[in-house]
């Protein structure tokens, strides 16, 4: 299927287009299932990027945030040691609750089955480098290196979850959406699976995704509770979005080719965005690392075992 492309002025709702499930249902878990897991699951233990407009971000969300405005590219050969340090940030719990993670709507784009083309099912779609295309195709992101880590944890007592699968998947440095963007319809790269650690931990390789119109900058991610549940697009426990930080993003977007994110940035915040403006407190990620170098996101995910 092909769409506009996301940085050609999409609509506003861009991720809360009606697809198989509904509109009703993206707009009935964005404002009701939402602030129901948050009351049970407590306080949330991540807050995500403040707000562009205000020129500020959420507290704690950067360390040594600092790098130059030069372009990178995804094959980089400083993404493995420019990610690495900081992939292991939230590795494994001490114990005691977290925040459920919040329930967001997977938007029009997730090529899980709901909404068109599934490619959890493909051979390949396992993998920890998620910066090429796999199979038939053979496109590659390029970008700033990035890698994002999730650590899965018990909600309720902090334990790591170890054998469960997080698939993620976000937009390209140009704002479009493998397997559905004008342009990069024929490729599936930025998407992908990896199976938790005996720490909770599934770690990927990517780049920094862009600003596209009427959305804060953001990462797609969904919870199975197995491997084998999520290459079989079966049903996730968890269905969540990362809002990146402001600081972070502004540096990335002022290299080669994040022009578009610039401008995009400056048009929307945390409190406009539909889908975080009711709150980013368990969607903060840890964020390190340079320009230069790469960064290191990291998200504990708190999911009902």
């Amino acid at each position: 299927m092909t769409t506009t492309p996301p940085n050609v002025q999409p609509p506003a709702d861009h991720d809360g287009h009606d697809h198989d499930r509904g509109l009703a249902f993206d707009l009935s878990t964005l404002l009701n299932r939402r602030r129901m897991l948050q009351l049970i699951g407590g306080a949330g233990v991540l807050a995500l990027a403040g707000c562009a407009s205000s020129g500020t971000s959420a507290s704690g969300t950067t360390a040594a945030a600092s790098g130059s405005s030069s372009g990178s590219s995804a094959g980089s050969a400083t993404t493995a040691s420019a990610t690495t340090a900081g992939a292991t940030a939230t590795t494994g719990s001490s114990g005691g609750s977290v925040g459920v993670i919040a329930e967001e709507t997977a938007g029009p784009f997730p090529a899980n089955g709901s909404n068109g083309v599934n490619v959890l099912t493909e051979s390949g779609i396992v993998r920890q480098d998620i910066r090429s295309s796999f199979g038939s195709s053979s496109g590659t992101a390029d970008g700033v290196p990035s890698t994002v880590s999730y650590t899965v944890v018990d909600a309720s007592t902090g334990d790591p979850v170890s054998g469960a699968a997080v698939y993620t998947w976000h937009c390209d440095r140009d704002g479009q959406y493998s397997l559905y963007s004008q342009g990069a319809a024929d490729q599936n790269y930025l998407r992908g699976v990896q199976e938790t650690d005996a720490n909770g931990v599934a770690t990927f390789t990517t780049i920094y995704p862009a600003c596209y119109s009427g959305r804060w900058p953001h990462i797609h991610f969904e919870v199975y509770p197995s491997l084998d549940e999520a290459t079989a697009a079966g049903t996730p426990v968890a269905t969540s979005q990362i809002a990146l930080p402001a600081d972070v993003s502004t540096l990335v977007y002022a290299s080669d080719g994040y022009e578009q994110s610039v401008q995009n940035l400056s048009q929307v915040s945390l409190t406009s965005d539909m889908v975080f403006r009711d709150g980013v407190e368990t969607e903060t990620p840890t964020v390190t690392g340079s320009v230069d170098q790469g960064y290191a996101i990291a998200l504990t995910v708190g999911v009902t075992a």
